[in-house]
């Protein structure tokens, strides 16, 4: 690809701001600072630098974003702000993977990889998603076995079977819930079908990945190699592709 759009890509700057790094030198392939932005080179072969880091392309990017509960899943909306707001990386195709209501906090994974997201998505993969939540009520046993057993929510099947542990017991109860399916307000309507209201909803992991505890809302940071190994992305060995 063009030495500008890589570096444009990979976050070094706009196109502009890559091609006057060029002109002054601060960028080398192979050791050399004889370039020019037009030029092609195979990232996977080649080592470019900026400013003496080393710029490692990455085909697609993967992003864990600690969703606030006061913004919108969505890529533009008039009336909120959205999750995209929060990250400067613009590149083509970057998008949330899936939704999280807009007084729903937690784990989004933010990606231009659209078949991860197929497969993260898919109704036949199963992929698990857990969620914390704060509800009204002494959540029993009797709620527990009713979320194994699946509940009418008003759709034309039952919920499949879902996990419901309780972390805390009390007039307002802390619990853990594991879906393997992804409908419409899904947490709040399986407690409104056992007649409790959830307070606050929190999604701490999906597909095996977990909420890192160390962001807070609004902080997000790139998928280390072995997170994106747990969700399935390819990493190829030898290669600069990914390893970034």
């Amino acid at each position: 690809m063009r030495l500008d759009k890589l570096l444009a890509d990979m976050q070094a700057g706009t196109r502009s701001d890559v091609k006057r790094l060029i002109k002054q030198g601060a960028v080398t392939v192979d050791g050399s600072n004889k370039v020019s932005p037009k030029q092609q080179v195979d990232p996977a072969v080649q080592k470019v630098c900026c400013l003496g880091e080393e710029v490692r392309y990455q085909e697609f990017v993967y992003y864990m974003f600690y969703k606030p509960g006061d913004c919108v899943t969505a890529r533009h909306d008039a009336l909120h702000k959205t999750v995209m707001d929060y990250i400067p990386d613009k590149r083509k195709g970057l998008s949330p993977v899936g939704r999280l209501d807009l007084d729903t906090e937690g784990l989004l994974l933010i990606t231009d990889d659209g078949m991860l997201s197929h497969n993260l998505l898919s109704p036949v993969k199963h992929v698990e998603k857990v969620y914390e939540a704060k509800v009204l009520g002494r959540v029993t046993d009797k709620e527990v076995e009713a979320f194994k057993m699946g509940l009418d929510i008003g759709d034309d099947s039952l919920t499949k079977p879902s996990g419901l542990t309780v972390l805390a017991k009390g007039d307002v109860s802390k619990v853990r819930v594991v879906l393997t399916e992804g409908r419409f307000h899904q947490v709040k309507r399986m407690f409104s079908a056992v007649g409790m209201q959830v307070l606050f909803l929190k999604r701490v992991a999906m597909g095996g990945l977990w909420l890192d505890d160390a962001l807070v809302p609004g902080e997000y940071r790139q998928l280390k190699e072995e997170e994106r190994k747990l969700l399935g992305v390819q990493i190829t060995s030898g290669s600069r592709r990914g390893n970034g």
